[in-house]
Protein backbone atom coordinates (compact mmCIF):
# COMPACT_ATOMS: atom_id res chain seq x y z
CA UNK A 1 0.00 0.00 0.00
CA UNK A 2 1.31 3.01 -1.32
CA UNK A 3 -0.68 5.22 -3.26
CA UNK A 4 -4.20 5.62 -1.61
CA UNK A 5 -7.67 7.25 -2.61
CA UNK A 6 -9.61 7.93 -0.06
CA UNK A 7 -13.31 8.45 -1.52
CA UNK A 8 -16.49 9.04 -0.06
CA UNK A 9 -19.30 11.46 1.25
CA UNK A 10 -18.76 14.68 3.22
CA UNK A 11 -19.00 13.82 7.20
CA UNK A 12 -17.99 9.87 6.72
CA UNK A 13 -14.00 10.40 7.95
CA UNK A 14 -12.01 10.83 4.88
CA UNK A 15 -9.65 13.26 5.76
CA UNK A 16 -9.16 11.38 9.33
CA UNK A 17 -8.19 8.24 7.65
CA UNK A 18 -6.14 9.95 5.15
CA UNK A 19 -4.27 11.56 8.29
CA UNK A 20 -3.76 8.06 9.87
CA UNK A 21 -2.69 6.20 6.84
CA UNK A 22 -0.46 8.91 6.02
CA UNK A 23 1.74 8.21 9.44
CA UNK A 24 1.27 4.65 9.08
CA UNK A 25 2.42 4.68 5.49
CA UNK A 26 5.20 7.83 5.93
CA UNK A 27 3.32 9.23 2.94
CA UNK A 28 2.42 12.09 2.57
CA UNK A 29 -0.99 13.33 2.32
CA UNK A 30 -3.12 16.00 0.29
CA UNK A 31 -6.65 17.09 1.35
CA UNK A 32 -8.29 17.70 -2.15
CA UNK A 33 -10.31 20.20 -0.48
CA UNK A 34 -7.17 22.25 0.65
CA UNK A 35 -6.19 21.85 -3.18
CA UNK A 36 -9.46 23.02 -4.60
CA UNK A 37 -10.21 26.01 -2.41
CA UNK A 38 -8.42 28.79 -1.20
CA UNK A 39 -8.82 30.37 1.86
CA UNK A 40 -12.03 32.37 0.29
CA UNK A 41 -13.50 29.49 -0.89
CA UNK A 42 -12.71 30.27 -4.22
CA UNK A 43 -12.30 27.24 -6.68
CA UNK A 44 -9.07 26.01 -8.68
CA UNK A 45 -9.74 26.15 -12.42
CA UNK A 46 -10.22 22.06 -13.44
CA UNK A 47 -8.15 22.28 -15.65
CA UNK A 48 -5.35 23.35 -13.03
CA UNK A 49 -7.02 21.26 -10.43
CA UNK A 50 -6.62 18.26 -12.99
CA UNK A 51 -3.30 18.53 -13.69
CA UNK A 52 -2.14 19.06 -10.24
CA UNK A 53 -3.62 15.48 -9.06
CA UNK A 54 -1.57 13.86 -12.48
CA UNK A 55 1.49 15.49 -10.61
CA UNK A 56 0.71 14.27 -7.27
CA UNK A 57 -0.12 10.53 -8.86
CA UNK A 58 3.06 10.23 -10.17
CA UNK A 59 5.01 10.26 -7.32
CA UNK A 60 6.04 7.06 -5.80
CA UNK A 61 3.60 6.97 -2.26
CA UNK A 62 0.57 9.11 -1.29
CA UNK A 63 -3.13 9.43 0.53
CA UNK A 64 -5.12 11.33 -1.47
CA UNK A 65 -8.68 12.37 0.21
CA UNK A 66 -11.54 13.82 -1.89
CA UNK A 67 -14.04 13.07 -4.08
CA UNK A 68 -14.64 15.28 -7.13
CA UNK A 69 -16.37 13.02 -9.29
CA UNK A 70 -14.90 14.82 -12.31
CA UNK A 71 -10.89 14.26 -11.36
CA UNK A 72 -11.76 10.36 -9.94
CA UNK A 73 -10.31 8.92 -12.94
CA UNK A 74 -6.93 10.52 -12.16
CA UNK A 75 -6.59 9.11 -8.68
CA UNK A 76 -8.08 5.57 -9.26
CA UNK A 77 -6.11 4.74 -12.15
CA UNK A 78 -2.65 5.45 -10.25
CA UNK A 79 -3.78 3.75 -7.28
CA UNK A 80 -2.28 0.20 -5.68
CA UNK A 81 -5.25 0.88 -2.61
CA UNK A 82 -9.13 2.60 -2.83
CA UNK A 83 -10.24 3.23 0.66
CA UNK A 84 -13.92 3.92 -0.24
CA UNK A 85 -15.47 5.57 3.13
CA UNK A 86 -19.18 4.02 2.81
CA UNK A 87 -20.84 5.15 6.14
CA UNK A 88 -24.58 5.54 6.70
CA UNK A 89 -26.28 8.65 5.39
CA UNK A 90 -27.35 9.20 9.27
CA UNK A 91 -23.40 8.59 10.42
CA UNK A 92 -22.14 10.95 7.75
CA UNK A 93 -24.91 13.76 8.80
CA UNK A 94 -23.59 13.37 12.43
CA UNK A 95 -20.17 13.56 10.72
CA UNK A 96 -20.78 16.69 9.02
CA UNK A 97 -22.47 18.36 12.36
CA UNK A 98 -19.71 17.13 14.74
CA UNK A 99 -16.86 18.21 12.84
CA UNK A 100 -18.43 21.96 12.60
CA UNK A 101 -18.80 21.77 16.44
CA UNK A 102 -15.37 20.29 16.70
CA UNK A 103 -13.49 22.64 14.10
CA UNK A 104 -15.85 25.80 13.62
CA UNK A 105 -15.79 26.76 10.24
CA UNK A 106 -13.41 27.97 7.31
CA UNK A 107 -10.28 26.32 6.66
CA UNK A 108 -8.35 24.64 9.76
CA UNK A 109 -4.94 23.60 7.38
CA UNK A 110 -5.27 19.80 8.89
CA UNK A 111 -7.82 18.32 5.74
CA UNK A 112 -11.00 20.02 7.76
CA UNK A 113 -13.05 22.38 5.81
CA UNK A 114 -15.95 23.37 6.87
CA UNK A 115 -18.73 25.29 5.27
CA UNK A 116 -22.12 23.83 5.83
CA UNK A 117 -24.84 25.07 3.88
CA UNK A 118 -27.83 23.83 2.37
CA UNK A 119 -26.19 22.29 -1.01
CA UNK A 120 -23.53 20.51 1.35
CA UNK A 121 -26.47 18.63 3.24
CA UNK A 122 -28.09 17.88 0.41
CA UNK A 123 -25.47 16.53 -1.10
CA UNK A 124 -24.39 14.57 1.80
CA UNK A 125 -28.05 13.09 2.46
CA UNK A 126 -28.75 12.29 -0.96
CA UNK A 127 -25.04 10.66 -1.72
CA UNK A 128 -25.83 7.01 -1.13
CA UNK A 129 -28.90 7.07 -3.89
CA UNK A 130 -27.52 9.81 -6.14
CA UNK A 131 -23.12 9.49 -5.61
CA UNK A 132 -22.92 6.00 -4.40
CA UNK A 133 -23.44 4.35 -7.41
CA UNK A 134 -21.40 6.27 -9.49
CA UNK A 135 -18.20 6.07 -7.37
CA UNK A 136 -19.05 2.27 -7.18
CA UNK A 137 -18.87 2.31 -11.29
CA UNK A 138 -16.03 4.36 -11.49
CA UNK A 139 -14.19 2.18 -9.33
CA UNK A 140 -14.41 -0.81 -10.77
CA UNK A 141 -14.47 0.86 -14.29
CA UNK A 142 -10.89 2.10 -13.38
CA UNK A 143 -9.15 0.35 -10.38
CA UNK A 144 -10.94 -2.66 -9.88
CA UNK A 145 -8.18 -5.09 -12.27
CA UNK A 146 -4.88 -3.32 -10.30
CA UNK A 147 -6.14 -1.92 -6.86
CA UNK A 148 -7.54 -3.49 -3.57
CA UNK A 149 -10.44 -1.85 -2.40
CA UNK A 150 -11.66 -1.46 0.86
CA UNK A 151 -14.79 -0.75 2.05
CA UNK A 152 -15.43 0.52 5.46
CA UNK A 153 -18.95 1.18 6.46
CA UNK A 154 -18.80 2.21 9.79
CA UNK A 155 -16.50 4.11 12.41
CA UNK A 156 -15.98 0.80 14.31
CA UNK A 157 -14.87 -0.73 11.25
CA UNK A 158 -12.56 2.03 9.96
CA UNK A 159 -11.25 1.83 14.15
CA UNK A 160 -10.37 -1.77 13.37
CA UNK A 161 -9.08 -1.64 9.51
CA UNK A 162 -6.79 0.78 10.70
CA UNK A 163 -5.51 -1.33 13.66
CA UNK A 164 -4.64 -4.16 11.11
CA UNK A 165 -2.95 -1.66 8.71
CA UNK A 166 -0.94 -0.45 12.29
CA UNK A 167 -0.04 -3.63 12.87
CA UNK A 168 1.19 -5.05 9.32
CA UNK A 169 3.31 -1.57 9.14
CA UNK A 170 4.85 -1.77 12.64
Amino acid sequence: MKKVAVVGCGGSGKSHVARELGTLLGAPVTHLDAAFYDDDWNELPMAEFSEMQRNLVAEPAWVIDGNYNSTLQIRLEACDTVVFMDVSTPAALWGVLSRQIRHGAGHQGNGVHNRIHWGVIKYVATYRRKMRPRVMAKIEQFAAGHATVVLLTSRRHTRRWLRQVAAEHS
